[in-house]
């Protein structure tokens, strides 16, 4: 892992999970492109219409006051495989029977 990653990993464990955690949030850092470190956003926090709040005021606060390196820091929304499956399960299904899927 790279010295920056390294750095941001160990600002998110010690100021910002503990935090996170209070709430049955937590977060993960998907990447560094460029100076800015791109973050998800997961249990509790996924989703949370304070979502952008949690960012800009614990996540990206912190991160920038610590790592040099890093001069911003952005949410990474993106759905996940598994999120697509669990919804073209309950799309597939009608009150519990099989259902012909639908082209959308």
């Amino acid at each position: 892992m790279e010295k920056t990653e390294q750095n941001v990993e160990t600002v998110l464990e010690q100021y910002v999970r503990p935090a996170l955690r209070e709430h049955g949030g937590n977060v993960q850092l998907a990447c560094i492109k460029n100076g800015i470190a791109y973050v998800r956003l997961t249990g509790h926090c996924s989703g949370c219409p304070s979502a952008k709040y949690t960012l800009e005021s614990i996540v990206k606060e912190q991160v920038t006051a610590h790592c040099d390196a890093v001069c911003d820091v952005k949410l990474q929304e993106e759905v996940s495989p598994e999120l697509y499956e669990f919804a073209r399960t309950i799309l597939t299904k009608k009150n519990g029977k099989e259902t012909k899927r639908e082209a959308f």
